[in-house]
């Protein structure tokens, strides 16, 4: 069954002000001897946030209480920006087709999931990025990009199809913006009235969902 989602940001004039990031999950086993074992239990890390500290003014909270609502708290998950890891390109600069290698081709694979690459020569992590920003995604084969018709793009889920299978050996590679897919990780909301016209939602936590 799939797992229950709309298509729609949460609102960027809220996001500001928010924090939040990636965690990871690590077994560490301490020895008799005093030496350590370290294990990763997840593959991937997963990014929370919270909204909460943004939240000021009553319009901001009313606007957030009809996205909260409309999302039945943690039932539908929905897409979200973060500030400082939205794209492939390095920040002030927009994305080239040359960003981020996919992958090469064999003469017959023509479907290619985005990912991100964090790091470099020591243990590079490919990040897998579902939810690209319809419009934003440039892709290239052996470093020429393609035109926007000879490749198209699921933006609810980061696969890309090509129209041609890239011959064996071909590098194909991609830029692009991104958002992150999330829900709400409560189904609770606590709003502190302080005055008439302004109030606090002190806790808004958003969690990253993953398959």
């Amino acid at each position: 069954m799939a797992t229950p989602f709309h298509e729609v940001r949460f609102p960027l004039s809220l996001a500001y002000g928010s924090r939040g990031g990636p965690e990871r999950r690590t077994d560490i086993v301490t020895l008799g001897s005093g030496d350590e074992e370290r294990n990763a239990l997840w593959r991937h890390s997963r990014r929370s946030y919270n909204a909460g500290p943004a939240l000021r003014r009553a319009a901001d909270i009313a606007l957030f209480l009809a996205f909260f609502e409309e999302r039945r708290g943690q039932l539908y998950g929905f897409r979200w920006y973060d500030l400082f890891d939205h794209s492939t390109a390095p920040p002030g600069q927009a994305p080239g087709p040359l960003d981020q290698g996919l992958g090469t081709g064999d003469g017959t694979t023509r479907i290619f999931p985005l990912l991100k690459r964090y790091g470099g020569a020591f243990a590079p992590y490919d990040r897998p990025i579902r939810k690209p920003v319809a419009g934003s995604v440039r892709v290239a084969v052996n470093g020429a990009e393609l035109a926007s018709g000879a490749f198209t793009v699921d933006s609810t889920t980061g696969l890309v199809t090509l129209a041609t299978a890239p011959a064996a050996g071909a590098a194909v590679s991609a830029g692009f913006l991104f958002d992150v897919p999330v829900r709400f990780a409560t189904d609770k909301i606590e709003i502190d009235y302080r005055a008439i016209e302004a109030g606090l939602v002190p806790d808004i936590p958003i969690i990253e969902l993953r398959r």
